[in-house]
């Protein structure tokens, strides 16, 4: 792996840097795209965008130093330092942007549950991105295996799971379906404010899934708390979209039930007619 790409002088650019800024510059171009199906200025959504950027940022910062608080200690130059001293919480800065849309477009009399959706579909890809970061700069490292496309970390024993390759391919698919849900959300197909329930699903299958092939976890007693927070939130909204779809559930249920039950009496009409036959 490669974190540091390249230096010029005493200038060093870091491989995980350049992919952040990828992700920041592909993502808002998707954002651009999908804001012009709507009647929103595009000045008040960069300026949303920005604005979420820099609370998220605060947010997963703070959240990484709390739950790391051995480490930093209250030594304010470790906690703003953070190209010395990397390190960023996911999970707080997801909440951290989120709560800073909120925030910007309640000040300018805009509905979040009307404009949310549109930032999905970027989120996914710009995570995906960040992830592909992880991966070429060695930030993130996979568990030992033995699977044929393992991969050797410096420093480190073994062949590796590509796990955050595994989440980056992952992120992708949700924007992808991220990008096609907004448009049947435009056409009412599904509510407002979908988008979110289905980023905050989705989000927490993969963490739930590939949690257990990361190497390194900030572990509550025995448990991982990013495995911890992943189970709750996939618990919780998928007992939620099983209410939602319902109807839709049942009615397929019965529909499987009723092709059962013809195919049933089929077998059972030939065989009782081939009994009829062997006995006569």
């Amino acid at each position: 792996m490669l974190p540091i790409l390249f230096e010029v002088g005493p200038i060093k650019i870091y491989t995980f840097g350049i992919f952040l800024t990828l992700s920041f510059f592909w993502g808002s171009f998707l954002l651009w795209k999908v804001i012009r199906l709507s009647s929103y200025k595009e000045d008040d959504i960069f300026d949303g965008l920005f604005f979420s950027l820099f609370i998220g940022l605060f947010f997963g910062r703070i959240v990484y130093v709390l739950l790391h608080g051995r480490e930093f200690g209250f030594n304010i130059a470790k906690i703003v330092l953070i190209n010395g001293f990397p390190g960023l919480s996911l999970f707080g800065g997801i909440f951290g942007g989120f709560l800073g849309l909120l925030l910007f477009f309640s000040i300018k009399k805009i509905k979040f549950s009307e404009l949310v959706d549109y930032f999905i579909a970027p989120l996914f890809l710009s995570i995906g991105i960040g992830k592909f970061g992880s991966f070429f700069s060695g930030s993130e490292v996979g568990t030992r295996t033995k699977v044929f496309f393992a991969v050797k970390y410096a420093n480190m024993e073994g062949l590796r799971h590509l796990t955050p390759l595994y989440e980056g391919v992952l992120f992708f698919l949700g924007a992808f379906l991220a990008y096609k849900l907004l448009f049947l959300i435009r056409k009412n197909v599904y509510p407002k404010n979908f988008s979110l329930l289905f980023f905050i699903w989705f989000f927490s299958l993969v963490g739930s899934l590939l949690d257990g092939i990361k190497q390194y976890h900030l572990f509550i007693y025995t448990f991982s708390l990013n495995y911890v927070m992943s189970i709750f939130l996939l618990l919780t909204f998928s007992f939620y979209f099983l209410y939602y779809f319902r109807s839709l559930i049942l009615k397929k249920i019965l529909l499987m039930i009723n092709i059962i039950q013809s195919y049933a009496k089929k077998i059972y009409k030939r065989i009782a007619h081939s009994t009829k036959r062997n006995s006569s």
